[in-house]
């Protein structure tokens, strides 16, 4: 089926035919309604500090009033003067461009409201909507907009199976940018809301082949706890949508937000983005439809990637070589190879070969064809396949930690270069840590990528015996993303961090702000035994360089293991060379113990050694709540 647009000329033909009689304008208690937690919905407005209103749509074609954006009041009496108007040709146009707002104002009259407007009645004939699905693509860290995870909306036709699933609808709302900007940029400009962002419907096999095939993500899929009726109501809405432009936030005004503000349509109590007043994490807003009861059990549907590690994990040693060239056309032979052992062959190789389509970019045609005479020669042998399914994850990712987190803790440090009295070699501090988003290496792996890192806004202010605060650490973002190389994949492993944090001088610790950034290597099992080792480059400057700017780079490297499911260590340091100032190296070495008491609560402690111009020895003690 071709992908379905929302169409341009909207109200071409619409076939709603009014009575030749004078019209009357239905009395409604207009203040009354425009305080309605429905009304507020349908505009998308929020409360400002102001305690006035102000909507998240920023195209002013959405909207009837000049004050639209600004006043609910204003927006629905230049509603009801459009949808009642006494031209039937003006009410006719209205009607059809805004059939939720429409049928939402008939109920206050105890009307069931009569729509007969061809493209939109087509449209909905087309979608055949019955029940809906929330689908969520894991993160990728190689693209900046999805490195948290995304969410979209399957349309779900009351002919569907689940073999009929790809040829659904879905509904994606993502930014659209109108320039080939870099990663770096698109980042920016995403978190400065500098994209514009719409909502789209297209063919969900687009979207399972864009995720699941080309960039290897698992998707999760939960039914949402919908009758028709309600689908229904948020369909009519979505209708009203094609005439909607936001201005799109990675962090806030995001895919996720927009679909929680479109799925409250379906019901008058449902309150969702209330929820996220700052951010809106992928995987919290799906806890959020959880805990409002609206979540069937998830369905699960496996990468490319992860099938096929699936598959090298249990295909015999000695049968990869064969299958590495049986998907360059050198097929085993029944003469070396039992049907069970040529079975495991074929099939990993076809695996092996339609991911590298994707991953590689290889030409279609000729892998193709390839592809086709794999299927034949595992047709011709009559075995079930070697491999087993894979299994679905204990977790699911909206049961994984919550993405903010807030942390108490102690601090003991020792300066060995300060050259005072030795009472005051000693500082003994009360530390307050706060992140906005969302993971690190020695947080819970339960419901998250393993050996992936996303710290964003990472802050930590201590306070003294003598009550003095100071900032201790933020970072803008700490990225890691550690693939362990092995037979199958040669992966890369990179960091980058930005922000401030403190190194000791030799008489106190000063502050400097940085960014770097390293490229490598990581081995090992991301869920058992991890390591990983870096080149790196940083750039310094502030207070603990007298402010020029100080170059260095080295190496950074570090170990990690899950001892058990609550418990995982890690043992991480770097070695950075300085080519100017006083001091000679930025090195740190930390070793870190982190005890998942309960899914939300955790301890943390750590020992740290640091040399800048002086050394310094810390160990810390904090009790972190994920909220």
């Amino acid at each position: 089926m071709t992908l379905i647009k929302f169409p341009s000329a909207l109200f071409a033909s619409c076939g709603l035919f009014l009575a030749n009689a004078v019209w009357a304008e239905p009395n409604f208690d207009r203040e009354l309604l425009a305080k309605d937690a429905y009304w507020l919905k349908l505009g998308h407005y929020l409360p400002t500090l102001s305690q006035g209103y102000k909507s998240t749509v920023d195209s002013d074609k959405f909207f009837f009033a000049d004050q639209g954006k600004t006043s609910p009041q204003a927006e629905l009496d230049a509603t009801i003067a459009a949808l009642y108007n006494q031209d039937e040709s003006v009410a006719l146009i209205s009607r059809c461009q805004y059939p939720a707002r429409y049928t939402w104002l008939e109920q206050q009259l105890g009307n069931e409201a009569v729509l007969d407007c061809d493209e939109l009645n087509t449209w909905r004939e087309v979608l055949n909507p019955r029940g809906m699905t929330l689908v969520f693509p894991t993160a990728y860290m190689n693209n900046p907009s999805s490195m948290f995870g995304h969410t979209l909306l399957r349309i779900d036709a009351k002919d569907q199976t689940r073999h009929k699933e790809l040829v659904a609808f879905a509904i994606n709302f993502a930014a659209e940018p109108e320039t080939q900007d870099n990663a770096a940029l698109y980042a920016l400009k995403g978190l400065a809301g500098s994209y514009p962002g719409r909502f789209t419907v297209m063919p969900y096999y687009r979207k399972v082949r864009e995720y699941n095939d080309i960039e290897s993500r698992d998707i999760w899929e939960y039914q949402l706890k919908f009758n028709e009726a309600e689908v229904n109501r948020v369909l009519l809405h979505l209708w009203e949508m094609q005439r909607a432009e936001f201005d799109y936030y990675f962090l806030d005004e995001n895919c996720s937000y927009q679909l929680l503000a479109l799925l409250e349509l379906a019901r008058e109590d449902l309150q969702l983005v209330k929820h996220f007043p700052l951010h809106a994490i992928p995987s919290d807003t799906v806890e959020v439809l959880n805990q409002n009861e609206l979540l069937e059990k998830p369905n699960y549907r496996e990468s490319f990637g992860t099938r096929l590690m699936h598959q090298a994990n249990e295909i015999d040693p000695a049968l990869f070589d064969a299958a590495k060239a049986a998907k360059n056309g050198d097929f085993p032979s029944s003469n070396d190879y039992d049907p069970q052992q040529r079975a495991a062959i074929l099939e990993f190789a076809y695996e092996w070969l339609n991911f590298e389509l994707y991953d590689q970019g290889l030409e279609r045609d000729k892998t193709a064809k390839l592809l086709t005479q794999l299927l034949h020669q595992r047709s011709q042998i009559k075995s079930a396949s070697p491999f087993s399914p894979v299994t679905m994850p204990d977790i699911s990712p909206e049961k994984g930690h919550a993405s903010a987190r807030f942390g108490l803790g102690y601090q003991y440090s020792e300066n060995q270069g300060r050259e005072n009295l030795s009472s005051d070699n000693h500082s003994n501090r009360v530390t307050l840590d706060w992140r906005v988003a969302y993971h690190d290496l020695l947080d819970s792996q339960q419901g998250y990528i393993p050996g992936a890192q996303i710290s964003f806004l990472d802050t930590q202010l201590s306070v003294d015996q003598n009550s003095n605060v100071r900032l201790e650490r933020f970072y803008l973002i700490d990225a890691m993303a550690l693939a362990p190389s092995n037979t199958l994949f040669d992966n890369t492993a990179w960091n980058i961090r930005t922000g401030f944090d403190r190194k000791p001088l030799r008489h106190k610790t000063a502050g400097r702000w940085f960014g770097q950034g390293g490229y490598g290597k990581a081995w090992g099992d991301a869920d058992d035994l991890h390591l990983y080792t870096l080149l790196s480059a940083e750039i310094s400057g502030g207070e603990l360089t007298h402010y020029d700017a100080v170059i260095g780079s080295g190496v950074e490297a570090g170990l990690m293991y899950q001892a058990s499911s609550n418990h995982r260590l890690g043992l991480q340091g770097q070695y950075l060379a300085l080519f100017s100032g006083p001091a000679e190296q930025n090195s740190q070495m930390t070793a870190s113990w982190h005890w998942g008491i309960s899914r939300n609560v955790a301890l943390r402690s750590q020992v740290r050694y640091q040399k800048w111009q002086a050394e310094d020895i810390s160990a810390n003690l904090t009790a972190f709540i994920y909220y």
